[in-house]
């Protein structure tokens, strides 16, 4: 009997240590699931899809090393350009949902996937962060140009059909559709140079490769040094920085362009790592050394939360399907 009691006691003890250790041991991985506090603990990469040395890319790396300050890891840039700035989606489709690779999203990413087929879905595919700031356009011309307004340069297209070389930081994006609107408005028509970006782009029309430019507010240092001539802009009213360059509403074509821009993730990223990259790329948005190089491109911040930013996507995608409709450059379904 003795030897009984024993043995329960015994296997009730090897019970009672096997029990208390499963515990721990199943406590244990729950323990090391990452979490939002935990996150970063390496460096985050964030993908431009413009080239290096452009005003975006500046902006971008302003924004980066103030962020990484908040969030005590280096946010390291990379640069992928060309295909009218939507070479970052295939990244993020393929990446992680671990808040490490997070990119610029550009209008031309919700324009895109209506005039061509593409693998990828700006809006299934990604994970909204925060909106930063958006970019009005501006048509503009050599320093030596004999055109000093956009009627003059109208006028002469429509003389001299096919002859007019105009270039764009891309096919698909804004100041291309732009471009497209405005030929077919006043009936002239134009050779296309799509370049990869702002400032290859710059370079070539003010030595004289291409005869017009048209792009973002990136081409400030180009007028500012008087390399070129803004003869309009797109916005809703006249750029503080130019007040002498009409815009084309004023000018009596119709159409007011600008592209908001903000950053996003790939897709399914958590609600933890969400709100702690949101919370530091809003105080690297706001902090004055990002503001003071915005307003190198009269630019400012136009701050919206992931939420909000999400239905601007959504809605911004929907729009861009009529306006390419109306472009006559939706592609056939399938």
């Amino acid at each position: 009997m003795e030897l009984n009691r024993m043995s329960r006691r015994q296997a009730l003890g090897h019970l009672s240590h096997l029990s208390a250790w499963g515990i721990a041991a199943l406590a244990g991985p729950v323990g090391a699931q990452p979490s939002a506090s935990a996150f970063p603990h390496k460096p985050i990469t964030l993908w431009v899809p413009w080239p290096a040395g452009g005003a975006t890319d500046v902006c971008m790396r302003v924004l980066a090393d103030v962020a990484g300050r908040h969030l005590g890891q280096r946010v390291l840039i990379e640069n992928r350009a060309g295909a009218g700035g939507t070479l970052c989606m295939p990244i993020l489709q393929q990446a992680a949902p671990d808040g490490y690779t997070v990119a610029q999203l550009p209008y031309p990413a919700l324009r895109v996937p209506w005039m061509q087929k593409v693998l990828w879905d700006p809006i299934r595919d990604t994970t909204p962060l925060l909106q930063l700031s958006g970019v009005t356009f501006g048509i503009l011309v050599p320093a030596n140009s004999p055109w000093h307004s956009v009627d003059e340069l109208f006028a002469w297209a429509k003389a001299h059909p096919g002859e007019l070389t105009v270039s764009t930081n891309g096919v698909a994006t804004t100041p291309h559709t732009v471009m497209e609107a405005l030929s077919a408005r006043k009936g002239f028509s134009y050779v296309h140079v799509p370049y990869k970006g702002t400032s290859e782009q710059m370079l070539a029309l003010a030595s004289g490769q291409t005869m017009v430019g048209m792009n973002s507010n990136g081409f400030a240092p180009f007028v500012d040094s008087g390399k070129l001539r803004l003869l309009a802009t797109t916005g809703e009213q006249r750029a503080r920085r130019w007040p002498t360059a009409p815009t084309l509403k004023e000018l009596g074509v119709g159409i007011v362009a600008n592209s908001p821009y903000g950053l996003v993730g790939p897709r399914g990223l958590p609600a933890g790592v969400v709100q702690v990259l949101h919370q530091a790329f809003r105080a690297a948005l706001l902090d004055p050394a990002h503001v003071a190089e915005l307003a190198k491109y009269d630019q400012e911040p136009a701050h919206l939360n992931p939420e909000d930013y999400g239905h601007a996507l959504r809605d911004a995608y929907a729009a861009e399907k009529r306006h390419v409709e109306r472009l006559g450059l939706l592609r056939a379904a399938g």
